[in-house]
């Protein structure tokens, strides 16, 4: 097993256990992050948003798998049950996670997964009718910057 699977498998283990400081830890401090809601986080950014959600998320379930690590990087096959706060409401959500790894810490990781499918569960009639739409997906990417801007503020004042 290369050592990159470790780091991963331990992200994950992390997440589970919604330990958003152990999964800090796995994160190079030039970390480059992205997903369809999150499009471009860097560094204690990206670190941020994790220790919101691991706070924020008291129901989060999540299985993973790594489908494969060498000495470059790894990918995994992750999926989250949870309640989202917004509305309440249960999402299954299935991610596919890209990683490239330097000095044994994770310094790009990109999830990818359907946002389309993400809203019609996240947001209910609302995602069903109108969750395909960029000005509806743009709307949950911009909700989600100032979530994370007013974490970021509140931890700052701390």
């Amino acid at each position: 097993m290369y050592p990159n699977h470790a780091v991963i498998a331990t992200f994950y283990t992390c997440l589970s256990r919604r330990d958003w400081a152990g999964m800090a830890a796995c994160y190079h401090p030039e970390v480059e992050f992205s997903d369809p809601v999150f499009t471009r986080l860097k560094g204690q950014e990206a670190k941020d948003m994790w220790e919101m959600l691991c706070t924020r998320g008291k129901d989060l379930r999540i299985k993973y798998q790594v489908l494969r690590a060498d000495t470059a990087g790894a990918i995994a096959h992750w999926e989250a049950r949870y309640t989202f706060s917004g509305t309440g409401r249960k999402v299954h959500n299935i991610i596919e996670a890209e990683f490239e790894l330097r000095d044994g810490r994770i310094v790009r990781h990109r999830d990818r997964f359907d946002l389309w499918r993400w809203t019609r569960m996240a947001l209910g009639p609302k995602g069903v009718l109108l969750g395909w739409l960029p000005a509806v997906q743009n709307a949950v990417r911009a909700q989600a910057a100032r979530n994370l801007a007013e974490f970021r503020a509140r931890k700052a004042r701390a």
